[in-house]
């Protein structure tokens, strides 16, 4: 959500996608009713057709993308011994395969707009070995894979294809569901900067890598991560 709203608040034309409908809907009304160009698209992305008529749904109303920021991911704890081939398949539908096809459905409009920028968000957790979660981790790392093949691919365009890598981010999902002060305490510990990592950093960084100023940056890792890696 910090991500459309940092958009939104450079008053881009801002279309998002998302399965939670209720909230989607929401943050859509609230930065439409302070002037925002918002535009949100119910889309369980794990359902590629469903992807590919979100963005068409996107494209007509604010026109070809010019910005991409692939973002979504679920980081469900679990344990190696209990991952079965379909749980496998589905968390890198959930992490990994909707971001390739979301370049696809959205690199035509760009190459004929003269360029763009690609957003890939990475994850920490593989480059400090992180465990217990085997699947998002694999998943995660592929990422990267994906950003410097594309990011070969789509230069010729004038595409740029970078991977934000964020540390441990204070969301409001993280902490609900894993933040405690002993968790943070080590996880600061880790850091070089002493502060937690607020979603505002991240978004921040996504709002470099779409702008002119980022024009030369490409088929690289962005670390948000107060130096813990």
């Amino acid at each position: 959500m910090e991500i459309v709203r940092a958009f939104a608040g450079q008053k881009s034309r801002v279309g998002f996608l998302d399965f939670d409908v209720e909230h989607g809907a929401a943050l859509a009304a609230e930065l439409n009713a302070a002037g925002a160009q918002v535009r949100f698209e119910p889309c369980d992305l794990r359902n590629i057709d469903a992807l590919r008529r979100a963005v068409d749904a996107l494209a007509a109303v604010h026109g070809p993308a010019r910005v991409l920021v692939n973002n979504a991911a679920r980081d469900d704890r679990h344990r190696w011994e209990d991952v079965t081939p379909e749980f496998f398949d589905e968390r890198i539908a959930t992490n990994l395969r909707h971001m390739f096809f979301a370049i696809q459905a959205v690199a035509p409009g760009m190459v004929a707009s003269g360029g763009g920028s690609i957003i890939n968000l990475g994850s920490d957790s593989w480059w400090r070995a992180g465990g217990g979660f085997p699947a998002y981790t694999t998943a995660k790392a592929a990422v990267h894979g994906l950003t410097r093949g594309m990011a070969r691919d789509l230069g010729p365009h004038r595409i740029r294809v970078n991977t934000l890598v964020p540390g441990w981010t204070m969301t409001e999902r993280q902490k609900r569901l894993w933040v405690t002060p002993d968790k943070l305490a080590a996880q600061i510990a880790a850091q070089c900067l002493p502060d937690p990592i607020e979603p505002v950093y991240v978004a921040r960084m996504a709002l470099f890598l779409a702008s002119d100023d980022a024009a030369m940056c490409t088929a690289n890792n962005y670390m948000v991560e107060a130096g813990s890696i």
